[in-house]
C-alpha cells in the first residue's frame, strides 16, 4: 500500500497553494506585543486557539518582520492525514527555502520500498544540520491532523531538532505532543487565546481601518466586551454593520443571536462535532459555569470532566476558570448560539436540565445559582423557598439589585402570600427608586404576620410553614424600617425617624446586621434634619456594630459619610482619625476595599478645609487612582465638586466651572443630604468675579428670601443668598438690604446653636463678620469673628476664612491688633495671601486677529489639538470631562471658521495662535 502510495506521489504534482506563505499588508491591524513571543532560539512555538482568533495572520505578520530569514510553510488539511502525504510536504516545504535541503530524504520517502518514517526523518536531521542558515517551519492549522504516527513523528522530529531549525505550529486545538516537558526545558513558546484577543485598541483599529466604519469608542467598547477579543467575532459584527444607519441599537443588541455568527459557528464548530459531542454541547449551553459533577448531574450520565478537558484540548470556545481545570464556561457569543439552538431543537427538555442543575446547585450550597436555574424551569414554588432564608445574607452582601432581578419573575400572588418576600420586594424596590406601591406588600406582610405565631405552623399559612422562624421575628422592625426607607425618600424626616425609632425598639437584640443598618439609616435621617450630633452618635452606632460583625467593607464604603457628618458638626480632626482607621482596614484586608477611593477624598476635602492645597491634591489623586476599582456608586458628584473647590483655590475659575458642570449632571438624589449645592457653589464664584447681575437673577430664579425660615438643608444656599445682598448692598448702599442681611444672619445663627451644629455656626459667624464690616461697623464684626475664630482654632480651619478675600483680612489684622488667636490669626492672613492665586500663571496673550477672540482655555484646547493625543486623552490633560472638551472645539471651529482639527491647527499656525 504505502509502496503504491508512493510512486503516486512521484507522479502527481504537490498542491503549490499549500506552500504559500500568507501576505501581511499594512491595511491589517499590527500586534508587536504578540510578535515578541516568536522565539526562533526555542524549538518550538505553538498558536494554539479557536477558529478566527488571527493565528494565520499573526504568523503572516511576524513573517514578514523577519524577510531575511527562511520561511517554509505549510497549509494542512484532512487529506494530509497519510503519513507519506504530510512528510512529502513538509520536505517540499523545506526544499522550498533550501534547494538542497531534503533530496535524499525525499527519495527514501518515495521509493518503492521506502523505510521507516523514523529512518527518513533521521536523514532528514542530518541534512539540516549540514545547513548554516536559520529556518523557520510553520505547520498551520495543524488540527486537521489526528493520525498518530504522525503526531509521533512531529515528536520525534523536535527530540531531535538541529538549532538551525525553529517549528511553529498553528492549530485549534493542542497537539498531542509531550508540551509539558518542552515547557519545563525553556524549548517552548506559547501563545493563546488569552494573547491573541484583540485588545481595545485593536479591536478600534481594525474596526475603523480594516472594516472602514464610522463608529464610535463606545460603541466599540461594546463590541470589544462582548465578542471578548475574537477577532472573527468582530469581523462577522462589522459585516452586519455594512450600510446600517442604527450602529448604536445594533451594537446594543448584538449577540450569538446575529446571523452571522450563527452561521459561523454552525459551519465551523457545530456541524463538524461528533453526535455525543453535539448532545453535551446543547445539554449543557444551558449553564454559565462547567464542571465535572454538573455537567453529569445535567446530561444524566458520568463523562462530563472528561467531555470538558475534551473540549478544552479541541479549542473548542471553551474557557478554563481555574489552573485545576475543575471549572469552565463557553465563550459567551458561542453560549449564545449553543443555548438558541437548544431553545430550537430542544424547547420540552430545557426546564428539566434547568431543575436538574438547580437541584445539584442546591445540594453544592450554590443557592444563587440554585434560584436562577429554579426560575429558568419555571418552577417558582422552589424558587421561593430556596430565597426565602438566603434573602438576609443578600442583604448583607448589598445584593439587593440580584434578588429584585429574581422576584420580578416571580408571579406576584406568590410573593403576596409570603411575609417575608413581601418585604424584600419592597426593599428592593425602594433600592431601586420605586416609592409608588411598596405600602400594599406591607400590609400584605402584616396580614400574613397576624396568622403566624412562633409555636405554630397553621395550615392556612403556607409562608409560615416555610420561611425561617428566626426572619419571622424580626419581620415587624424589617416593616418599620422599609417605611422609614420610604418615608426618607419622600423627604418626610419626621416620619423616616419615628419608623427607625420603632424598628430598633422592635429588632432582637441578637440581630446585628439589622440594628447596624437601623442605627445607620437614622443617623441620615437625623442629618437631613439638622441634629447632626444625634446623627454622627446613630450612624457611628451602626459602623461599631458592622464592625463587630466583620463587616469591614461596609465601615470603609460609610467613612465618607461619616466624616461629613463630623464636618458639619465643625469637626476636622476626628474624621481625619475615622479615615486613617478605615484605611488601615482596607490594608488589613489584604485587598483594596470599596471605598477606600472616597476615603481619600473625604481626606482631601478635610486637608482643603485646613488650607492645605498641595496634600489635599495628592490625596484627591490617589483616591482617583481607585476610583475606577473600588469605588461608591452615587459619590461622583463629589468627586467632581472637591476637584472644583481645588481647582478654584488655585486661581482657575474657568476649569473649575466647567468641573463644576460635571458635577451637576452627575447629581442623583439619595438619602444622604445635598449640604452644598453646585449652583450655590458658582454663585459664590461670581460674587468673586464680580458678577453680581447674574448673582441675583440666581436668587430670583431659586425663590430665596431673607423671610424663609432657617433650614439646616438650605443653609448652604442661604448663606450664598446673603453674600449676595453683601454685594448689592456694597454697590448700592440700601440700608434695608444690609439690616435683612444680619437680621437673617442672627435667625440662621439662633438655628444652628438650639442644635448645637459647630460647623454651621462657624460659617454663619464668618459671613455675619462679614456683613458688619461690609456696614462699616467693625466692633460689631469683631465680636461674631473672635468667636468663629475660637471656635475654629483647634481644628484648623483655613478655607473658610482665606476664601472671604480682601474684607477678611482686614478683620484679621484688627484681630491681630486686638490678640485675638495671635498665633492663628497669623497663620490665616499668610494663607491668605497664596489663596486664589494662579499658579505657574502664564504670561498674557497676545491680541487675537479674530472677531470673536478664544477665551484662554479654548487657547488651552488648541494648543493641545496640534498635538497626538486623543479627545480623551486631552480631557485628561486638562482635568476636565470629555463632553467639555467636544464643546471647546467646537467653538473653536466656529471662530476659526473650520470644520475639523486639522484645519483648526493650521489656521491658528497662519494666525500665530500657536
Amino acid at each position: 500500500m504505502v509502496d503504491a502510495l508512493g510512486q503516486e506521489i512521484a507522479n502527481v504534482p504537490l498542491l503549490e497553494t499549500k506552500f504559500y506563505l500568507p501576505k501581511w499588508h499594512s491595511g491589517l491591524v499590527s500586534r508587536p506585543r504578540l510578535l515578541e513571543h516568536i522565539h526562533p532560539q526555542r524549538k518550538l512555538t505553538l498558536v494554539s486557539a479557536p477558529a478566527g482568533f488571527g493565528k494565520t495572520t499573526l504568523l503572516a505578520e511576524w513573517s514578514a518582520a523577519v524577510p531575511k530569514s527562511p520561511i517554509a510553510w505549510v497549509s494542512l488539511d484532512k487529506g494530509d492525514n497519510d503519513p507519506v502525504f504530510f512528510w512529502t510536504y513538509l520536505i517540499t516545504a523545506l526544499q522550498q527555502v533550501q534547494s538542497k535541503l531534503g533530496g535524499r530524504s525525499l527519495s527514501l520517502l518515495q521509493s518503492p520500498q521506502p523505510p521507516s518514517i523514523e529512518s527518513v526523518l533521521m536523514t532528514l536531521l542530518n541534512e539540516l544540520t549540514a545547513v548554516e542558515a536559520d529556518i523557520t517551519l510553520i505547520l498551520d492549522d495543524y488540527h486537521a491532523i489526528s493520525t498518530p504516527t504522525i503526531h509521533d513523528g512531529i515528536g520525534f522530529l523536535l527530540n531531535h531538532l538541529p538549532p538551525r531549525l525553529h517549528l511553529i505550529i498553528a492549530s485549534r486545538a493542542d497537539p498531542p505532543l509531550s508540551l509539558a516537558r518542552l515547557r519545563s526545558h525553556g524549548e517552548l513558546s506559547e501563545l493563546r487565546v488569552s494573547d491573541l484577543r484583540f485588545t481595545p485598541d485593536e479591536a478600534a483599529t481594525f474596526l475603523k481601518q480594516g472594516m472602514g466604519l464610522e463608529i464610535s469608542a463606545g460603541e466599540i467598547s461594546a463590541l470589544e466586551q462582548r465578542t471578548e477579543g475574537w477577532i472573527a467575532g468582530l469581523q462577522l459584527a462589522a459585516l452586519s454593520l455594512q450600510g446600517r444607519e442604527d450602529i448604536a441599537d445594533f451594537v446594543a443588541a448584538f449577540s450569538g443571536d446575529d446571523r452571522y455568527i450563527v452561521d459561523y459557528l454552525l459551519e465551523e464548530v457545530l456541524q463538524r462535532q461528533p453526535e455525543s459531542v453535539r448532545r453535551f454541547l446543547l445539554q449543557t449551553s444551558i449553564l454559565e459555569r462547567l464542571s465535572g459533577s454538573l455537567c453529569d448531574a445535567v446530561t444524566n450520565h458520568a463523562d462530563g470532566q472528561v467531555m470538558l478537558e475534551t473540549l478544552e484540548r479541541s479549542n473548542l470556545f471553551i474557557i478554563p476558570l481555574d489552573n485545576k481545570r475543575q471549572w469552565y464556561r463557553y465563550h459567551h457569543l458561542f453560549a449564545d448560539v449553543l443555548l438558541a439552538h437548544a431553545r430550537i431543537d430542544w424547547p420540552e427538555r430545557l426546564p428539566r436540565l434547568h431543575a436538574q442543575a438547580s437541584v445539584w446547585y442546591e445540594q453544592h450550597d450554590l443557592f444563587s445559582e440554585a434560584i436562577r436555574h429554579a426560575l429558568a424551569a419555571q418552577d417558582f414554588e422552589r424558587a421561593a423557598n430556596l430565597l426565602e432564608p438566603v434573602w438576609p445574607a443578600m442583604r448583607n452582601r448589598q445584593q439587593e439589585a440580584t434578588v429584585l432581578s429574581w422576584m420580578k419573575v416571580l408571579p406576584d400572588s406568590l410573593i403576596r402570600t409570603r411575609p417575608i418576600l413581601s418585604v424584600a420586594y419592597a426593599l428592593v424596590l425602594l433600592n431601586a427608586g420605586q416609592i409608588e406601591g411598596i405600602e400594599t406588600y406591607l400590609q400584605d406582610a402584616e396580614r400574613e404576620l397576624e396568622q403566624f405565631t412562633p409555636t405554630s405552623s397553621p395550615a392556612d399559612s403556607q409562608a409560615a410553614q416555610r420561611a425561617n422562624e428566626a426572619q419571622y421575628r424580626f419581620l415587624p422592625a424589617s416593616i418599620a424600617n422599609t417605611r422609614a426607607f420610604r418615608a426618607q425618600a419622600m423627604g418626610d424626616f419626621g416620619s423616616t425617624i419615628a419608623y427607625a425609632q420603632q424598628a430598633m425598639t422592635l429588632l432582637p437584640s441578637e440581630e446585628g446586621y439589622e440594628r447596624g443598618t437601623t442605627a445607620a439609616f437614622l443617623g441620615l435621617a437625623y442629618w437631613a434634619t439638622g441634629d447632626v450630633e444625634a446623627a454622627y452618635r446613630s450612624f457611628a452606632e451602626g459602623m461599631r456594630i458592622f464592625q463587630k460583625l466583620g463587616g469591614t467593607q461596609i465601615v470603609v464604603a460609610a467613612t465618607l459619610i461619616l466624616a461629613n457628618m463630623g464636618m458639619a458638626q465643625g469637626w476636622l480632626q476626628t474624621p481625619i482619625q475615622a479615615c486613617e482607621q478605615s484605611l488601615q482596614l482596607s490594608t488589613q484586608s489584604g485587598s483594596v476595599l470599596q471605598g477606600t477611593a472616597e476615603v481619600y477624598l473625604a481626606l482631601s476635602e478635610i486637608r482643603y478645609e485646613q488650607g492645605d492645597l498641595a496634600t489635599a491634591r495628592q490625596l484627591l489623586q490617589r483616591g482617583e487612582s481607585l476610583h475606577n476599582q473600588v469605588s461608591v456608586s452615587g459619590a461622583n458628584y463629589l468627586w467632581w465638586l472637591v476637584k472644583a473647590q481645588l481647582t478654584a483655590a488655585q486661581g482657575d475659575l474657568d476649569t473649575a466651572y466647567e468641573q463644576l458642570h460635571e458635577a451637576a449632571q452627575l447629581y442623583r438624589q439619595s438619602p444622604v443630604p445635598n449640604v452644598r449645592p453646585a449652583e450655590a457653589l458658582k454663585v459664590r464664584w461670581w460674587l468673586l468675579q464680580g458678577r453680581l447681575a447674574e448673582a441675583l437673577s440666581w436668587v430670583q430664579e431659586c425663590g430665596l428670601s431673607v423671610a424663609d425660615p432657617p433650614s439646616y438643608l438650605r443653609e448652604y444656599e442661604h448663606l450664598t443668598l446673603v453674600k449676595v445682598l453683601i454685594a448689592q448692598y456694597q454697590r448700592d448702599l440700601t440700608e434695608e438690604i444690609i439690616h435683612q442681611a444680619i437680621e437673617f444672619l442672627t435667625r440662621l445663627l439662633s438655628a444652628a446653636e438650639a442644635q448645637e451644629r459647630t460647623g454651621s455656626i462657624i460659617k454663619v459667624l464668618v459671613v455675619l463678620a462679614l456683613a458688619h464690616e461690609a456696614h462699616g461697623d467693625l466692633p460689631a464684626a469683631i465680636s461674631p469673628l473672635k468667636r468663629a475664630l475660637t471656635l475654629a482654632e483647634p481644628e484648623g480651619y483655613v478655607r473658610i476664612f482665606a476664601e472671604s478675600g480682601t474684607p477678611m483680612a482686614q478683620l484679621l489684622h484688627e484681630a491681630a491688633n486686638r490678640d485675638i488667636t495671635p498665633d492663628y490669626t497669623s497663620k490665616l492672613l499668610v494663607a491668605l495671601k497664596a489663596w486664589g492665586q494662579p499658579q505657574n500663571e502664564a504670561p498674557a496673550a497676545a491680541p487675537q486677529p479674530l472677531i470673536e477672540p478664544l477665551s484662554q482655555r479654548e487657547l488651552d484646547v488648541l494648543r493641545l489639538l496640534n498635538t497626538e493625543l486623543s479627545g480623551p486623552e486631552i480631557a485628561r490633560e486638562l482635568v476636565v470631562a470629555l463632553s467639555t472638551v467636544r464643546t471647546h472645539t467646537k467653538r473653536i471651529y466656529g471662530k476659526l471658521n473650520v470644520s475639523n482639527r486639522r484645519a483648526a491647527v493650521k489656521r491658528a499656525a497662519e494666525l500665530e495662535l500657536i
